[in-house]
């Protein structure tokens, strides 16, 4: 029980104490997400905790994941007006961006892979975890490989996202939000929520838009792919 207890306060923090590091220096790659996560799976190996004791550590973190992800929303709520003006446009763009990335994934792993399974795992990398797994384990994929991409997805969007784009010249609130919330998720919206409101609502409507769509769009999608690259 005390394990437990050390654990929980030391992942609190040690994600406390990078956020703080990130806020005063700004260098992109002190995420603390990513940072986290790199000190803590080494950390638990050494010291002999399985993946299972750690999740039952920190389960009041877990149960307060979702209180979270609703207050990403407020965001959204406050853009709602402008929102509407674009919504049409936006959704267009969200399907076709769907299609496109599930198609390419899945035809770049088979070519470089060939492992059916594992094609699919990645064609559904940028989702949110519960929906990517579930409609892995639908297709019959490796829940396991998409569980992982998700959260490369995630992190490397957080990570390098928000620069990249300034970098190419695409400053826009509306369309980094869109970008970030499609293809980086929670963890995107995330950073994006402390850029501005604006960014921050897009990209929540991304990433909801996007998981509504993947969820429609991949049961159909993917089989025709499977079809046309494993006759």
């Amino acid at each position: 029980m005390m394990t437990n207890f050390i654990l929980l306060l030391f992942t609190i923090a040690l994600y406390q104490f990078v956020s703080r590091c990130q806020n005063k220096w700004q260098f992109i790659w002190l995420n603390p997400m990513f940072i986290s996560i790199i000190i803590l799976i080494p950390l638990l190996i050494f010291i002999n905790v399985s993946y299972d004791s750690y999740t039952e550590s920190i389960q009041v973190l877990n149960l307060l994941l979702e209180p979270a992800i609703v207050a990403l929303g407020f965001p959204l709520y406050q853009q709602l007006k402008q929102i509407k003006l674009h919504w049409k446009k936006i959704i267009s763009l969200l399907s076709l961006g769907v299609i496109l990335v599930i198609s390419i994934s899945f035809i770049s792993a088979t070519l470089l892979i060939n492992k059916e399974n594992i094609a699919i795992a990645l064609s559904l990398k940028s989702v949110t975890t519960p929906i990517g797994i579930t409609l892995t384990e639908q297709l019959y994929g490796d829940s396991t490989i998409t569980a992982f991409a998700i959260m490369i997805a995630g992190l490397l969007g957080a990570l390098l996202g928000p620069a990249w784009l300034n970098f190419i010249h695409v400053r826009s609130a509306i369309a980094q939000g869109i970008a970030i919330g499609a293809a980086s998720h929670v963890i995107g919206t995330a950073v994006l929520a402390k850029i501005s409101a604006e960014h921050a609502a897009y990209s929540s409507m991304a990433l909801i838009s996007t998981a509504l769509l993947t969820a429609i769009i991949s049961p159909v999608l993917i089989p025709a792919l499977i079809h046309y690259m494993y006759p």
